[in-house]
């Protein structure tokens, strides 16, 4: 059993997969909780934050009728950092004469990228190889393994994250009696839940529309070459409902996701929303399009904002892949519209895992990206000893239909 958490700012979203002998994952049990001590992205109380987390370990537990005792988590906001590195050594002869590169190699070139110094908050999360270079020849983001040469040079996208937050998660993970098997970033392990091989290798863009923050990733001959956080998100656009109607913060977020809309061109049946009367006050039918005038332009700030992070931090000027959103912000009518526009791009869609459970498909959303995701990525990790006792097993040959981010993952991660 795989159990992947997502504690995120407005919800805890909890994934339990199942894994066969073969590597094939089921969902058998999945659970959703209102977050609480969450901030942006941060644990701010963590005695709040436990008990969610604990509710929706269990929740998961009893729709799947398992007990496990381990989870895989994912972090993202402003607390995460990246930067790129290149790295260099020499393959030693034998007998004067050249070798074949050999795993030792490539551990040593990695270690040999890493070596940057870090502030003393910031703690390595990920390296992720993006480029091979055997003699002054590119050879790609696969290890090249088998080939002969005499230098061996990598490019490496570093990620960071700061201390306290680790620090923060595990703690609170911890007090809830569950472990934490490791901590991943939280676009790359939706990556793993809806982007297809073709699309990393086309290069695409993720971009998680969540409560508190809005996280990006990008994909060139599938490697990420950036990652970026914004403070801006779903929780601005409730903001922005509940100063102009007057009501609470609250009843916004229900309006925002029973009567939301950010594409004012897509509505075609302009129904009537009630306002709650607050104070005695009586309550106000509105138009859905009057709620759309509202949210679009924050959206489409958000939009930009995102754009603008892309072009400064990458210096990608197009790419032939895919926009995927995930997140709960995803789910909004008239997201995919108003991000075609804003990008300048038909090429957006919806980030939906794939089907791959026995339960109802509750967790085909793209706000269940991360946490599917999150089993996805560690399926063939077996450091988690969930549902049963741990047994030694041989380790299965690669499959050649395995998907390249999946070796990178389960070799680097």
């Amino acid at each position: 059993m795989i159990v992947g958490l997502d504690i995120g700012t407005c919800n805890t979203r909890v994934v339990i997969g199942a894994v066969d002998e073969n590597g094939s994952v089921s969902i058998v049990g999945t659970s959703c909780v209102k977050s609480d001590g969450m901030r942006n992205g941060v644990i701010l109380n963590i005695e709040a934050a436990k008990n969610v987390i604990k509710e929706a370990i269990e929740q998961a537990e009893q729709n799947a009728g398992v007990t496990v005792s381990s989870v895989y988590t994912a972090i993202g906001g402003v607390q995460i950092s990246s930067t790129d590195s290149h790295g260099v050594v020499g393959i030693a002869k034998v007998r004067g004469n050249t070798r074949e590169i050999n795993e030792s190699d490539i551990s040593r070139v990695i270690d040999c990228a890493r070596t940057l110094k870090f502030p003393p908050d910031k703690q390595l999360l990920h390296i992720v190889p993006q480029d091979f270079i055997v003699d002054d020849l590119s050879t790609g983001n696969k290890p090249p393994i088998g080939r002969m040469g005499d230098r061996l040079e990598v490019d490496v996208h570093i990620i960071t994250a700061a201390c306290s937050t680790l620090k923060n998660v595990i703690s609170c993970i911890s007090r809830t009696g569950y472990t934490c098997n490791n901590i991943m970033l939280k676009t790359l392990a939706a990556t793993q839940a809806v982007v297809h091989d073709d699309e990393l290798d086309l290069g695409s863009i993720v971009i998680d529309l969540g409560a508190g923050t809005t996280d990006i990733i990008v994909y060139v001959k599938g490697s990420p070459v950036c990652t970026a956080s914004l403070q801006v998100a779903g929780n601005l656009v409730t903001n922005d409902i509940s100063i102009v109607k007057g009501i609470s913060n609250a009843t916004a977020e229900k309006i925002k996701i029973e009567s939301g809309c950010c594409w004012r061109q897509g509505i075609e049946n302009d129904v009537e929303v009630i306002i709650p009367g607050v104070g005695g006050r009586a309550p106000e039918a509105v138009r859905k399009s009057e709620i759309c005038d509202i949210i679009q332009p924050r959206m489409t700030e958000i939009f930009e904002m995102a754009r603008s992070a892309i072009k400064h931090n990458s210096q990608i000027k197009q790419l032939a892949g895919n926009i995927i959103l995930t997140g709960g912000g995803a789910q909004m009518e008239g997201v995919v519209e108003l991000a075609q526009e804003v990008f300048h791009t038909s090429s957006v869609r919806k980030g939906m895992p794939e089907n791959a459970g026995i339960v109802p498909e509750a967790y085909r959303r793209p706000d269940f990206a991360t946490a599917v995701g999150l089993v996805m990525a560690n399926k063939d990790n077996d450091s988690s000893t969930n549902g049963k006792k741990k047994k030694n097993r041989k380790v299965p040959k690669e499959k050649k239909n395995e998907s390249g981010l999946s070796k990178f993952l389960k070799r680097y991660f």
